[in-house]
Order: structure tokens, then sequence, then C-alpha cells
């Protein structure tokens, strides 16, 4: 028996995609003087879209000519991108620092709101063992 829901697994996930979205920010931050280092960036989308075709779905049919629900898991992972098609300096550099700490504090937001999430769910999960004291 699992008493933690579905969704706190997939907000598991998409916390890992986060934080793999940050190191990569970081590094980019961290390189931005490095000559011919190429910017790269996290398919955080697909992951996130990844991880929520994950649940599978189970309907009660009351008619055989109703439609199921789709029991296949997406299969998939982060991937992390590197960026050749542009320069920026003329060291071969394309990272733009602006776009990286615009996308690192996006990122934050995204991770501070899931946490948050996934606050909620665990203290709902307290209370109901705790018989709502």
């Amino acid at each position: 028996m699992n008493i933690f829901p579905k969704s706190l697994e997939t907000m598991e996930q998409a916390l890992s995609a986060s934080t793999l979205k940050q190191r990569v920010h970081s590094a980019n931050i961290a390189n931005v003087d490095t000559a011919n280092y190429k910017s790269k960036k996290v398919d955080f989308q697909a992951a996130l879209d990844t991880a929520m075709n994950q649940q599978s779905l189970s309907s009660y049919k009351t008619d055989n000519r109703h439609l199921s629900f789709s029991n296949e898991a997406a299969v998939g992972s982060t991937k992390v991108l590197t960026n050749n098609s542009t320069q920026y300096n003329n060291n071969g550099n394309n990272v733009d620092m602006d776009v990286e700490m615009a996308e690192l504090a996006k990122n934050q937001l995204w991770y501070n709101a899931v946490t948050e999430r996934v606050n909620g769910k665990l203290n709902s999960l307290s209370s109901v063992i705790n018989g709502g004291r």
C-alpha cells in the first residue's frame, strides 16, 4: 500500500529537473568569460511533460463503447542541449548574462512553487496520520 499520491512523485521529478536546470545556468554564468564556451540549456518542458505523462489513469466504464484511458507511460529523460548556433563575444563564447540571470530567477521561482506544493501534500498526509490534530 502506497500512502503517497502519484502527484508527489511527479513533483519530485519536477524538482530534480529544476535542480539540473539551476546547475546548468550556474555553469553558464561561471563560464561567461571562457573562450569558446557554448551555453547549455535543459529541455525542461519535455522533462515536465514526461513526468506528467508517467501517471497512469484508470477509468470505470459503464458501457463498452466508452473510450479507454491510455496506460502507456511516456519514456524520456531530461536533456541538456548545447547552443552552437550563436556567438556573443569575440572569443567564441555565446553566454548572454542577462538571459542566464533571468532564467535562473525564473527557475528559482518555479522550484519554490513546487516545493510549497510538496510541503502542502506532506502536511496533508501528516494531518491525516495525526487524526486532524
